[in-house]
Order: structure tokens, then sequence, then C-alpha cells
């Protein structure tokens, strides 16, 4: 009985005139492809993409500077985005200001309301010692004027459900085409009690009720000096839930 040869290989990978030998008679399989093509080829469209999009969330300001720069059709056409852009969301801010709510007008006043809108409920704390609370109710009224497009509402936690904790608070609920796309309990996610407005637009951004270049962000990072959204906290995509969503 005829016994296998041992057919000696230093590195199959290896670009020889023995290794193409041993390929060819299937002894070693075949080198795979080059990923180089495909890397470059992706650095390209990247770059492309970049150029394309270089105009993308500056203001009709901006743009005015970049005549000497840009090509008048090209700026123009920008020109025209931010404008519709501006309009649509003056005519879609009709909210502007924090909604009481109660028990009874819930479905109405939220569930069919985010039908229309993103609709954001604070469960506030049933006292005033609670920091986190009073934080984002401060926050709730910020943004209510910066947001008009969003519906920002309040309601104590044991009064919207009975029996729910204050340890529980704040809990924010987000509602959009009549369900709850996220739920949030307590600020820990967003920075706890040093949460800021620009903490809460971040998980706006990613749970899609506002857009990264929506020209209202881009105004608060220039005068912070700050990029958009460094995604420091790693705040989860829209349809997750608080790991601790459990009342107990």
């Amino acid at each position: 009985m005829n016994k296998p040869v041992n057919v000696p290989i230093e590195d199959p990978n290896a670009d020889t005139e023995w290794n193409d030998i041993l390929r060819k008679h299937g002894v070693i399989p075949e080198k795979p492809p080059s990923p180089t093509p495909l890397i470059e080829e992706a650095v390209a469209e990247a770059r492309k993409q970049a150029h394309e999009n270089r105009l993308e969330g500056k203001g009709l300001e901006e743009l005015d500077e970049l005549e000497d720069e840009e090509d008048d059709e090209f700026l123009e056409k920008y020109r025209k985005q931010r404008m519709a852009e501006l309009s649509t969301i003056a005519r879609t801010s009709i909210f502007n200001q924090v909604y009481p709510l109660q028990k009874p007008d819930y479905s109405r006043d939220v569930t069919e309301a985010s039908r229309q809108a993103y609709v954001l409920v604070h469960l506030t704390a049933s006292g005033g010692t609670n920091i986190e609370s009073r934080l984002l109710t401060e926050l709730w009224r910020e943004l209510a004027r910066k947001f008009g497009d969003i519906k920002f509402c309040e309601i104590r936690g044991d009064m919207c459900i009975e029996g729910y904790p204050d340890k529980n608070t704040p809990t924010i609920l987000i509602y959009r085409n009549g369900d709850i796309q996220r739920q949030i309990i307590t600020l820990r996610e967003t920075g706890g009690a040093k949460t800021t407005t620009r903490d809460v637009e971040e998980l706006l951004v990613n749970v899609g009720a506002l857009k990264a270049n929506d020209t209202r962000l881009l105004d608060s990072a220039t005068h912070n000096g700050s990029s958009i959204f460094p995604n420091r906290k790693g705040v989860p995509t829209s349809g997750s839930t608080d790991e601790d969503d459990g009342w107990e």
C-alpha cells in the first residue's frame, strides 16, 4: 500500500515557484485574493463621498462665504437644500414648550400625537430631592424651545404608572408612530448628574428624532467649539432598551 508523501512546505502563502506547482496540483489551496484593491477602492469611494458632501450641514452664511471657492451651481444647490430644511423646521415647529400630562389624556397627548411627531416623556420623581430628575426638567425646557418639532412632555412617575419607584426616575420614554421606541431609566447612560443638552441631543440623533446634520445641532457645536458627537458614551441605537427596565 502506498504511503502518502509528506511534501515540504515552508510557507504556503509565499509567492514561490514551488508553491505555484503545489497549488496547481491541489496540494495547497489557492491564495486568497489580495485585499489591497478592495481597500484602495473603499478609500477612493470615501474620499469621493467626503468631497461631494463637503458642504453638508453648513449654514447659509457659511455657504455665502464660500462663493469664491466653490462652483456657483454647486453652492446654489446646497443653498436651496438648506433653505428647504429650514422651511420644514419652521413649518413643523409647533410645540416649543414642555407639556404637563394627565393620565386620562396620556393616550391622546402621547401615543396618538407620536403619529405626527416624536414625543418624549419625562417620568419625574415624586419629590424634589432627585437631582437627576430636577436636572432633566431644566434640560427638557431648553430642548423644547430649541426643537419645536419634537413634543416634550412631563408627568410624575407614580401618577403615570401606579407604584412606579422613584429610584427609576428620571425615566425617558421616546414615542413614535404610536409605539415606545426607547426607554431610558435614570440618566446613567447619558452622564448622570453631569448630563448636558448635548448628551440628550446625541440620544435624539441615535433614535432618529434628529438628523446628525441638523443645523440646530451644528450651531451648538460651533458655539461650544467641539465636534458634533464624539460618541464617547456609546449611546445605544434605536430599538434597544435600558438593561435595568425591571421595576422591582
